[in-house]
């Protein structure tokens, strides 16, 4: 199964981004979503797993819960939009770490791209950094990766152009 995996798009769509994702088997959306036209596109795509951000409004709230915790693949996933990083989670993410023990956690909202494997927590740690133009990043990007028995595999980077 290919996921594509993005964040804080902060109500930007383009081109770009729904072609790097229309060969994906489903698509992740890590918060900061901005409006439904967004939602709407990507659904328009392929099947849309998210979950809402610090900006998103009541309209994007009504669709995507805080957070989910959810399997594919034999991979058991907690995605949520704010989270800390390895080693300093936020209390919230440390909480459902503990609770749910999933081997990958998505999340997004520093705008920063890192993918690493926390040894501690026994978990993948996954943030795309950003697809949109609002934020401090240079360069918008996404994930793509494949899960298969288990495992996450073939992961790649795929840079969307500057953000101006």
């Amino acid at each position: 199964m290919r996921i594509g995996l993005l964040s804080d798009t902060h109500s930007y769509i383009d081109e770009r981004i729904l072609h790097h994702l229309s060969g994906c088997d489903e698509i992740w959306h890590a918060g900061d979503v901005g409006n439904l036209s967004v939602i709407e596109s990507l659904q328009a795509l392929k099947p849309l797993v998210g979950v809402y951000g610090n900006i998103d409004d009541p309209t994007v709230r009504g669709i995507f819960p805080e957070k989910q915790v959810f399997e594919r693949e034999g991979v058991r996933i907690l995605m949520l939009h704010i989270a800390g990083a390895p080693p300093k989670y936020n209390p919230v993410a440390r909480q459902l770490l503990k609770e749910h023990k999933p081997d990958l956690l998505v999340c997004g909202h520093s705008h920063i791209l890192r993918v690493v494997s926390d040894k501690d927590n026994q978990v993948l740690y996954m943030n795309p950094g950003a697809a949109g133009k609002h934020g401090f990043h240079k360069v918008r990007t996404l994930l793509t990766f494949h899960l298969h028995q288990g495992k996450v595999e073939q992961a790649q980077v795929v840079e969307l152009g500057k953000r101006t």
